[in-house]
Order: C-alpha cells, then structure tokens, then sequence
C-alpha cells in the first residue's frame, strides 16, 4: 500500500564519513544520519492507495483542475477509470458519488479538493476505508464529506479499482524515488541550517505523499496534532513545490517548541492588539505562539533566499512583505537569524535566547508603523481548529513540561469518562515527568485495559518495560517489551524501541 523511504542520501552519508574537525553540532547530525533508524522513525516518503481512490473518484466526477500541466500518469489512469465504471453497478456507484461531490462543492476548486484530501488522511486501508481516528477528533473540513466513505467503498469495489492501482504502482515507486533525494536534502538543510540532530521524536510524524491524480499546482499540508502531511503532485516536467514541503517542516520542527514557551510569549501579547487589521487568517491574532511561529518561518525561509550568499534586497523584500501580512516578528526574528548564523550555538539555545531578549515595546512600535496588505497569501498549513478536547490540552501541557496542568486535564477526563485511554496514557507519562514511578506504572497498566489505540498500548508497554528494568527486573521487562510487538502497531519508532529493549536492558541517561 505505501512505499517508505527514510529521508539519508548518499551525498550526506558520504559528507559525514569526510568530516574531521566540524562543528559539534552538525557531527551530531551525521552520527545520528549514520545508525540510520532514527532518520527513517521521523520523515517518511510515500503513496497511499487510499489517497489514490479518493483523488480518482474525483477524477471520474470532473474534477480536472491543471489537468494540461498534470503528469501523463493523470491521464491514464482517468482513461482506465472511465473504462471501468462501463458496468451496471459501476456506473450507479460513480453516479452516486458523483451526486454527493456535486452536493457538496463549497465553490471554489482547491477548497473542493482539499476538504476530501484532509478526509483521505485519516482513513484506514482499502476497501474498508475505515476511519483512523475518532470521528469527533476529524477535522472540520473532512466531517463535511464523511459521508462519501460508504459511496468510495462501492465505487472501489464495483470498478475492482485496485487492479489499476497494482497496475501503476511501479510508476508510483518510481516517482517516491525521484522526488526522494530533493526532498531530502531539503529537510537536510534545514536541520544543518537549525544545527539541529535527525533525533526522533516519541509519537510524532511527518509524511509526504505523493498523488499524481491531484493538481500539481496545489500543495496540500495538514496538521493533526503531533503529525504533519504534506500531499503534493510533480508536474508534467516532474518538478514539485519543494519550498512548501520546507514550510511544513518548520512548523514540525517549531511548533512544539513554540508551545513550550508560553511563559516567555506572554510580554509579546500585546502584539495581538497591533495586528487585529491584518489580513491573516483570525487564528494568528488570537494566539501568540502562532503567531511567532509564522514569523521565525517566514523569517528562516527569507534568509534561504538564493542560498547561503544570496543577495540581500530580495530576503528583505520578503520580509516586508512578511509584515504586511501581519507577521510583525518576521523582522526581529531576521536580524536574530543573522546573528545566529555567524554564531555557534545550537538553534534550541539561540531561540530561547532570542525570545528572552526581545523588546516588546520596540516591536509593538515596529508593528504599529506597518501598513498591511489588503490580502494575505494563504496558509500552507491547514490546522483542526475544533475546540481542544481535555486530553488534547492534556497533551499540550506535557509537550509544554506542565506536567501539573498535564494531569489536571487528563484526571477531568477520567473522571467524565473522556477517552479514558488517551487519558490514563497522559496520566502515566505526567506522573513519570516527576518521578512517581509507581503511579506511573499503575497508569500504564489502566492505559492496557481503556485503551484500544495500538500506539498507546505498544508504548505502554514499553515503558513498563523500562519500569521494569530500572528496578531490575529483567524477565518482566523482556515480556512487556515483546508484548508491545504484538499490539499491531507496526511503526518503525515503537519496532525499533521494543527490539532494542529486548536486547539490551534499559538505562536511563544521566543528566
């Protein structure tokens, strides 16, 4: 169904084997490029079949949006869709679902698409096409046409769309491989320029896909909590839009940052007065982390303009037009770039520097002297903007190190029998945040007996297992550890933990 690839190419790995005396930093990113797993755990490269039927239902429907600029692929497989639905129960299931992608049109052809795309991320594998996720947990947008689910089913089936599928798969395969080495020295030039290590992150993910049934002049991103998509399609010369797969990785790798420094944001607010007529969606003046995030983005993507010694008016340009938008710390988080660069310190400390130092009234000035566009560009990423759930602000506070707030979330939850799983899983890794290790265990077994996520359970176990060898416990500890590789949650991060936890006994890090 998917074709993975770990985002390490040769020109890197050989570049790591060269250095001698570098930077500390950017040595921790190549030993950590070099044992291979961990890069492979964070950034994946793939197709997706369920994305695939989505995007040639629509197809079949009409949609034809840049179909002269599309890859040939588009093309043919829109032919052999066609043939197809020639059937009786074929043509009544295309007819059908072609009346609900009708019914449903908001009126504008990216937000057409883009509604079903958000849904197609969040459903399982054909032909079952079953949810991944709570329905209460979808996105706005996907909860509009979940009802085109029961009506892709049939239309899969009735059409046996999987033989053209398996049919283009090699095509398929070979665009992941083409595509894979631009994209991945993108994401590894942000990370040398971040001076950050390929370190992988417990829980987190971020995926690009690959669809050539989708116009390639739309770039489709999306935020679910910990994980971030980016579906996309090459043109017919096979170039993609590389910067914005750049953009959504800066908000993969910001975001949780930005999220742990609520205290220190709290002198910026009153930005959010400043920008109340921007043009930028409502979300950034209501929020100080957003708001800062989108800055240092736009602040980190103008200083790659015509890379490392690129001239000076076009970055300054971009800045402008930055702020005009109403990102009003683009520029104090340029001239902070700037500095950084010719710095050695690592992005982590630079950053917590940079908003430690900031003066709020000098940029409350700089922001109220900025005359704002009439429009702003859109948004790369689309969030879930629905209300947060408890377990949800449960999960903010831990990523924050609020551990405290972090359980009062998560007990509110039990005690209304919220997702009591989710939960229990908060409540384990909160209490081990502080060292109550044995509250920590007891909630990670109420995790195994609530929770039907096979995640939370492989993790669960996991860590149980790391309770069970700090105190020694050894055989106790190889039995949870084999029990996480028997939940059905097949990713490389929890297969590569339990494995290792298997062969060797876990041994927490000194600090």
């Amino acid at each position: 169904m998917e074709a993975a690839l770990g985002f390490v190419s040769r020109p890197f790995m050989s570049m790591c084997k060269r250095l001698s005396v570098i930077a500390a930093t950017v040595a921790l990113i190549c030993a950590t490029l070099t044992t291979g797993a961990q890069a492979q755990v964070r950034t994946a490269l793939e197709y997706n079949e369920s994305l695939f039927t989505m995007m040639a239902a629509l197809n079949a429907c009409g949609y034809d949006q840049d179909l002269p600029e599309s890859m040939a692929l588009r093309g043919t497989i829109r032919e052999e869709v066609a043939r197809a639905t020639k059937g009786r129960d074929a043509q009544d299931a295309l007819q059908r679902t072609c009346k609900f992608y009708n019914d449903h049109n908001p009126g504008d052809a990216s937000r057409n698409v883009a509604q079903y795309i958000s849904l197609a991320l969040s459903l399982g594998e054909a032909p079952s096409f079953a949810l991944k996720v709570k329905e209460a947990d979808l996105a706005p947008d996907a909860n509009y046409v979940l009802g085109i689910v029961p009506l892709l089913q049939n239309f899969y089936i009735t059409t046996e769309l999987h033989n053209v599928f398996a049919k283009h798969r090699p095509e398929y395969e070979k665009l992941v491989s083409q595509v894979h080495d631009p994209v991945n020295d993108l994401l590894m030039s942000t990370d040398l320029y971040l001076r950050r290590p390929m370190a992988s992150y417990t829980g987190r993910s971020f995926v690009v896909y690959l669809e050539p049934m989708i116009s390639p002049g739309q770039t489709n991103s999306r935020n679910y909590g910990d994980d971030y998509y980016v579906v996309l399609s090459p043109d017919n010369g096979g170039k993609i839009k590389i910067d914005q797969v750049r953009h959504t990785y800066l908000h993969y790798i910001l975001d949780p940052l930005m999220l742990k420094r609520g205290n220190a944001l709290q002198k910026l607010a009153p930005l959010l007065s400043a920008v109340s007529a921007a043009p930028m969606d409502e979300s950034y003046k209501n929020d100080m982390s957003l708001l800062a995030t989108e800055s240092l983005i736009q602040a980190i993507e103008a200083r790659q303009i015509g890379g490392r010694k690129g001239p000076e008016k076009p970055r300054l340009d971009a800045v402008e037009h930055s702020m005009r938008e109403g990102f009003v710390l683009t520029a104090y988080f340029y001239e902070s770039l700037e500095r950084f660069e010719k710095q050695d310190a690592g992005f982590q400390q630079g950053f917590a520097d940079w908003l430690h130092d900031v003066d709020p009234q000098r940029e409350l000035k700089r922001a109220r002297a900025v005359q704002f566009l009439p429009a702003a560009d859109q948004e790369v990423v689309a969030r879930n903007r629905k209300p947060m759930s408890l377990t949800e602000l449960a999960e903010r506070a831990l990523a924050a190190g609020n551990s405290e707030a972090a359980s009062k979330f998560a007990l509110q939850a039990l005690n209304r029998h919220e997702d009591e799983g989710h939960a229990n899983f908060v409540m384990a890794r909160a209490s081990s945040l502080d060292g109550k290790m044995e509250d920590a265990s007891s909630y990670f077994e109420k995790t195994l007996q609530t929770s039907k996520e096979p995640r939370e359970l492989a993790w669960a176990h996991i860590y149980l297992g790391r309770i069970h060898d700090i105190r020694q416990e050894r055989e106790e500890a190889v039995a949870q550890y084999k029990a996480a590789l028997e939940t059905g949650d097949a990713s490389a991060e929890t297969r590569t933990a339990a494995e290792a936890g298997i062969q060797q006994a876990y041994a927490p890090k000194r600090k």
